[in-house]
């Protein structure tokens, strides 16, 4: 049974690879052949050059996934069958006393390594790339502050959650499963609550809307969708990106509507009334509830499923450790999931699509469909979004439909 998980584990590891590497590829030989045409759809709103710029930018961003996606196996690699995680262990086992103590440590510098070996594509990404193209406001200073930041609210509230967590599932006999999701749930929920108030504030500074005429309009907008929230606010993006966008954030009472002040400044009143009315769409059509559900379901799934493997020998020795223990089977687990979970990336994608479909619609209700196009158009084009994705990439990946079929879509042109 070791033997044969081993090679099940390693034809998906390599499967997963494979594909990944082709969808890239298809992707940049579809834009790439497309360069220098701009589609009819946006001939009168978009210039050849900035159609060629956009390609560009999408197929360097392409290559660096393709590199990235080959690091992470690699170090999936190096952590199970190479003995890294076992390495890991066995020199914490020697240095370190109690059971919580040894499994937070382990599951602690495994995800610092991890991170560490992938920061070069983070850096590269943000000082290379989006520097590159325009899109970087992002200095040396403000991302080593955004990585401690970051960091440190990992520890603040990731070592109790996970003391937690090994504990339940040391003391909590067979259904410690069931334990673990309705604290993860709770926490998440806790966290949605907080998260406008509390935590973003630490990276971003969020502003009321000064423009009362713009304030007006919203708040009228809000009114007649039956939408209330703390606030509409303003985010100031430009610090770190001159890539615009605009989201809700929170759970209950405490939902937000945030703007980038790089999209407030692209965007006339009605092409910002759109943009809301769509967003304002996934609220009213119960997107995010949906989602939530989706994710908690999975969540229970993905639990119940580590509890069938937690005390089978061949789960541990096939992906090469030596011994048990909680912390390492959540290692284990969460590293080898994702190679199998993968190829059905497009269900996910393909509801995140519906959605926008859905909102898209609700939008072109409550405004007027031109706005959310003119809208739309701005953003393809200050974000250097590519008009022409491979269909398969497309389907497999992306979470909104693409450009041309969604401006089809809302000038009530059915394929």
């Amino acid at each position: 049974m070791t033997q044969t998980f081993t090679l099940v584990f390693l034809c998906a590891l390599i499967a997963s690879l494979v594909l990944k590497l082709w969808l890239a590829t298809r992707q940049t030989r579809h834009i790439v052949i497309h360069r220098d045409a701009v589609p009819m759809a946006f001939a009168d709103t978009i210039t050849l050059e900035e159609h060629r710029r956009a390609a560009d930018y999408s197929v360097a961003r392409l290559r660096l996934s393709m590199l990235s996606a080959a690091c992470d196996t690699l170090i999936v690699s190096v952590f199970t069958l190479g003995g890294g995680l076992q390495a890991l262990a066995s020199l914490i086992d020697g240095q370190v006393a109690g059971e919580l103590a040894r499994g937070v440590l382990l599951i602690g510098l495994t995800v610092a390594i991890s991170s560490a070996l992938s920061l070069p594509f983070t850096l590269y990404a943000t000082f290379g790339i989006e520097a590159r193209f325009g899109f970087n406001q992002m200095r040396w200073r403000l991302f080593l502050l955004d990585t401690l930041r970051g960091a440190a609210l990992t520890v603040v509230l990731g070592v109790p959650l996970l003391t937690l967590v090994l504990w339940l599932m040391r003391v909590s006999g067979a259904g410690w499963w069931l334990w673990v999701w309705l604290v993860w749930t709770g926490v998440s929920l806790l966290m949605l609550a907080i998260y406008p108030t509390l935590i973003a504030p630490l990276f971003n500074r969020f502003s009321p809307l000064t423009d009362e005429t713009l304030k007006r309009r919203i708040e009228s907008l809000l009114t007649r969708c039956g939408f209330k929230s703390q606030g509409v606010f303003m985010m100031d993006g430009s610090t770190r990106s001159s890539h615009g966008n605009a989201y809700f954030t929170g759970f209950g009472a405490a939902k937000r509507i945030v703007f980038f002040d790089t999209l407030l400044t692209r965007l006339d009143g009605d092409e910002i009334e759109a943009v809301l009315a769509h967003e304002l769409g996934h609220f009213r059509k119960k997107h995010i509830r949906k989602r939530m559900l989706f994710t908690f379901g999975l969540s229970l799934l993905l639990l119940y499923g580590l509890g069938l493997l937690l005390d089978a020998p061949w789960f541990y020795q096939g992906l090469g450790l030596a011994e048990r223990s909680n912390a390492i089977a959540l290692i284990l687990f969460f590293m080898a999931m994702p190679a199998f979970a993968f190829p059905l990336t497009p269900v996910s994608s393909w509801m995140s699509r519906k959605h926008e479909y859905e909102a898209d619609d609700f939008a072109a209700s409550e405004t007027r469909p031109e706005w959310l196009i003119s809208a739309l158009v701005k953003l393809y084009r200050d974000n250097a979004a590519t008009l022409t994705p491979d269909p398969i990439h497309s389907a497999f990946y992306d979470s909104h439909p693409p450009a041309a079929l969604r401006i089809a879509h809302l000038k009530g042109e059915r394929p």
